[in-house]
């Protein structure tokens, strides 16, 4: 029996391992579709199944103390008000299908459900060190990450892409200039939004290691992430991950090192002519609607000045999505009922599971910042990766005012891994641990 335990132990942590590198790096390629919808079941479905199924176990060992989180109670609430608004969707609004409705509900189960597999795999190895060894192998995805952008820049990789059902058969493109690099994602913003989750654990890092090997690869690293933010040409991202940056900072008090670092960044990305260009039409926007006091006018030849991405989301997106919600403001019009994009996870919510989806939801973020926030931060990587993650986190939370990135399968399965390993890091972490 000891051999068993022992065994499982094992597997727990190369299937972890194994979550932290294949979602992100391996393209969404289908391994089968569903028939009769666009979803499709990929590699890494399986891989979730498989690791929840291990992790079953210490899950349920630890579920008198797990049910007791008010983290873990916030989860099943928002999970039962999911599943109250499929049901009302296709009984009461009639605005969904019951089959598509529950995938996109057992999505979002399959999503968070990393969490409880991150804090539970703290709470049952207690293994110290474990936010080092995570801190490298991000280091390693990072590294790849970026073969494949540049590899899609300059070789002619091919781009795999979800940005429309044809798209999702797995279909490999090649990327054209004007284009955005998505690497070994989905798109450019699920790209950017994962680098807002690991870059600032790198500059974190690089301001407590003392080893100069250490700082140099923290450095490249950091180097390597500015380049892929500029290739993946994503606004909002490059605003959260200054925000992200600079709270980590904070709570790990390097007061100094934050105007080091946003100088630099802002100088990096300074260089980037695709993100010059894409702000400048903001900027532009803005100017002609303060001195026409409309948003969007024609020009003599017929052309319209606008930003695109801001007009989809004013014009269509948004308005649709406030729609649905005044349809049954409760519980919404259940999950698919506003089709695949709002890019604001808010109203996102708003329509889809009403006040109460929408409400549990931000209960959920509130809890996870309530355990951590508890946290005393010091010098070591554990207080590297908790202040990375609060601040990530926060960064996050903007840029889910103009994307639906909860919904975004390679960020999102990352984000609430990271989420329960940070909150099992705040359960067993020492202030006392060696740097090198």
């Amino acid at each position: 029996m000891q051999k068993l335990l022992k065994l499982f132990e094992q597997y727990r942590f190369w299937l972890l391992t194994a979550i932290l590198m294949v979602v992100p790096l391996y393209p969404k390629f289908p391994a089968f579709r569903i028939l009769g919808t666009y979803v499709a079941i990929r590699l890494e479905d399986f891989l979730i199944l498989a690791t929840v199924l291990v992790f079953s176990v210490p899950i349920l060992a630890n579920f008198k103390s797990l049910i007791r989180e008010n983290i873990t109670k916030s989860i099943i609430l928002f999970v039962i008000i999911g599943g109250v608004s499929i049901f009302s969707g296709f009984y009461l609004t009639q605005t969904i299908s019951l089959k598509i409705g529950l995938l996109h509900w057992i999505r979002r189960i399959e999503y968070i459900s990393l969490f409880f597999v991150g804090y539970t795999y703290l709470l049952s190895e207690k293994k110290k060190g474990f936010a080092e060894y995570v801190v490298k192998i991000l280091l390693l995805v990072n590294f790849i990450v970026f073969l494949y952008g540049f590899g899609q820049h300059y070789l002619n990789f091919p781009v795999i892409v979800t940005q429309n059902e044809e798209y999702s058969k797995g279909i490999a493109l090649r990327w054209v200039p004007g284009a955005h690099i998505n690497s070994t994602f989905a798109g450019h913003y699920d790209l950017a939004s994962y680098l807002v989750l690991i870059i600032p654990i790198f500059v974190s890092a690089f301001f407590i290691v003392k080893d100069k090997i250490s700082k140099l690869l923290l450095a490249v690293s950091t180097g390597i992430g500015f380049w892929l933010f500029s290739v993946a040409v994503s606004r909002i991202s490059i605003v959260a991950f200054l925000i992200a940056t600079t709270i980590s900072l904070f709570l790990m008090k390097k007061y100094k090192e934050i105007v080091v670092v946003v100088f630099i960044s802002i100088v990096a990305f300074g260089f980037s002519p695709d993100l010059r260009t894409r702000y400048g039409r903001i900027i532009d926007v803005v100017k002609q609607k303060i001195s026409s006091v409309v948003v969007v006018y024609a020009q003599e030849d017929g052309n319209v000045n606008e930003d695109r991405s801001t007009s989809i989301r004013l014009k269509v997106e948004w308005p649709r999505a406030i729609r649905a919600f005044l349809k049954n403001p409760i519980v919404g019009t259940g999950y698919s009922s506003i089709t695949l994009a709002t890019d604001n996870d808010y109203l996102r919510a708003l329509g889809e599971t009403g006040i109460l989806g929408l409400a549990s939801f931000i209960l959920i973020l509130i809890n996870i910042y309530l355990g951590l926030s508890k946290y005393k931060f010091t010098d070591n990587f554990e207080s590297v990766f908790i202040a990375s993650f609060i601040g990530s986190s926060i960064g996050i939370i903007v840029t889910a005012l103009f994307l639906d990135i909860f919904e975004a399968s390679k960020f999102a399965i990352s984000y609430w891994l990271f989420a329960g390993i940070s909150y099992g890091l705040t359960k067993i972490s020492s202030t006392k641990t060696e740097i090198i």
